[in-house]
């Protein structure tokens, strides 16, 4: 499975392709960061961040893109910049046909680094490290769209088994509904037609005594 992993931002977007072997091999296709200048008009920044995911898309062919989750922060323009970011983002690879999954920040540490709060330190070297890379992705926005696309490739199976837990928990609760539904009916029927037989008793007595 090839991952492209994108840690959303318009100064700087993260992009890194891995590709997942199975199990926890996981090997660095490309890694780069787009920036833009944060005095330009937020759509042209938009606009370029969107070029260079589509070729991206386009050079390195993924699977799926895995795109950090927004979340609070106290600088609400930053955050509303990632998440018009993530929003182009998402298109793009709806546009392109690709699955698009959304890992949180903690998720992704946990999963690099056994621990949801590390900092981007620990990060940015258990990413190297995993990835057997001679020299540490820069900036940290490289290195966490790296760890995206390595959280993906190891969650992945996890959630398409739950994924399939659930729809047959769906189905089977479906079957048990309309199971109880025709009992409801046949019971119903049955109901009707001993009140039906019970009137017919009575109207023949009635008769038989008149």
């Amino acid at each position: 499975m090839r991952v492209l992993g994108v840690d959303p931002g318009l100064t700087r977007c993260g992009l890194g392709v891995v590709d997942g072997a199975g199990g926890r091999t996981v090997r660095c296709v490309d890694v780069g960061v787009v920036t833009t200048p944060a005095d330009a008009p937020v759509a042209e920044r938009l606009l370029a961040v969107g070029a260079e995911v589509e070729r991206w898309i386009e050079r390195h062919r993924p699977d799926v893109v895995a795109i950090e989750r927004v979340f609070s922060q106290h600088n609400v323009r930053t955050v509303m910049g990632t998440a018009q970011a993530s929003g182009v983002v998402a298109l793009l690879a709806a546009r392109a046909g690709l699955p698009v999954a959304f890992h949180t920040p903690s998720e992704v540490k946990a999963a690099v680094t056994g621990e949801g709060r590390a900092g981007k330190q620990q990060v940015t070297t258990m990413v190297t490290r995993l990835l057997g890379l001679e020299t540490a992705p820069r900036p940290a926005d490289a290195a966490d769209a790296l760890a995206l696309a390595i959280c993906h490739c190891w969650r992945a199976p996890m959630l398409d088994r739950m994924a399939q837990a659930q729809a047959r928990s769906a189905e089977l609760a479906r079957a048990h509904r309309a199971r109880l539904a025709a009992a409801a009916k046949a019971a119903g029927a049955k109901a009707a037609g001993a009140k039906a037989a019970g009137a017919k008793t009575a109207a023949t007595a009635a008769e038989e005594a008149s």
